[in-house]
């Protein structure tokens, strides 16, 4: 796996310069699924633009990786959900929790700002609730700011959601199937230059259209070997809902961004990394990473890619 990574990466002009301020930096908190996997957390991404810090999606471990790279969870400016699948909300309840601590992991003095589709609402309330044990012990014992607990919450419709600090983040529409709406992916936009998160989602034309040249295009991707297809007729469901390393580089080839990248990686049955370029390669021959946790991109005149590692 290490050797596909580094002969992607190598498509990918590498400059220095790109790390100066102001940063506009993209890390892949986690590039999993639901699957319990310490090597890839459920889905979450980090998007670090001048002095914002904004989440987008909230997966297993999500919290454990932001502390890795030493950023306090309070320090995050607003959160982004793409749907309600549980891969992409478990971690919540800990960014929520622990970010409201007094320790340096902790931090967070303010209302914790969430943007998302519908429903929003209901579950911030309801977290509120199931939880109002836990906050009213520590503000008593720990004497933890109440504004810190609270949620600032915000459901939105596709369009322009946020724009602040000359960041600019706009939901849109993906398809993630007929059962799951709304459904959304982000667009984000700073200092003229664009990053593009597909949320899960099938081949769709609206996302091709957001993603349309953009500096950093990252798509959701699931891979099951023909094989296990023709053995469990069940698995066909999931291409019904996701999108096949073919179908992904049909999207990438049409928007033509500067680098395409993977993440919410699906690799089913025996598949492999190399199996997923390969199939991919049957579309598109761009320059592609295949994305792993702590993997960053620092997006300027052009794309350098790197891998975090604990301060």
């Amino acid at each position: 796996m290490r050797k596909w990574i580094s002969v992607l990466v190598a498509q990918v002009l590498l400059c220095g310069a790109c790390l100066a301020a102001p940063v506009f930096r993209v890390t892949l908190l986690g590039t999993g699924t639901p699957v319990p996997s310490a090597q890839r957390s459920s889905y979450s991404t980090l998007v670090e633009a001048g002095d914002q810090k904004l989440v987008f999606d909230f997966g297993r471990m999500i919290a454990v990786r932001l502390w890795q790279l030493r950023i306090p969870l309070g320090s995050i400016n607003a959160g982004f959900l793409t749907h309600f699948h549980s891969d992409h909300l478990v971690g919540l309840p800990d960014l929520w929790m622990t970010g409201w601590l007094r320790p340096p992991y902790g931090q967070r003095n303010q209302p914790m700002a969430l943007y998302g589709p519908k429903g929003m609402k209901n579950l911030t309330d309801h977290l509120t609730e199931a939880f109002n044990a836990n906050t009213r012990i520590r503000e008593a014992d720990e004497h933890n700011p109440p504004a810190g607990i609270a949620f600032d919450t915000h459901e939105v419709e596709p369009g322009v959601v946020y724009d602040k600090g000359g960041v600019r983040v706009t939901a849109f529409n993906n398809d993630h199937g007929p059962l799951i709406k709304p459904s959304y992916g982000y667009k984000i936009e700073y200092q003229g230059h664009a990053v593009v998160l597909s949320g899960d989602t099938i081949f769709s034309p609206e996302l091709v259209r957001q993603a349309q040249g953009a500096d950093l295009f990252i798509h959701c991707v699931t891979l099951i070997p023909d094989k296990l297809l023709q053995a469990n007729p069940a698995y066909q469901a999931i291409y019904h809902h996701l999108t096949s390393p073919v179908e992904a580089g049909r999207a990438f080839a049409e928007a033509k961004p500067k680098l395409a990248v993977f993440s919410h990686i699906g690799l089913n049955g025996d598949a492999t990394v190399e199996d997923l370029v390969t199939r991919t390669r049957e579309t598109y021959g761009g320059p592609l990473v295949v994305g792993e946790d702590l993997m960053a991109f620092e997006i300027g005149d052009s794309i350098s890619v790197f891998k975090r590692t604990e301060k």
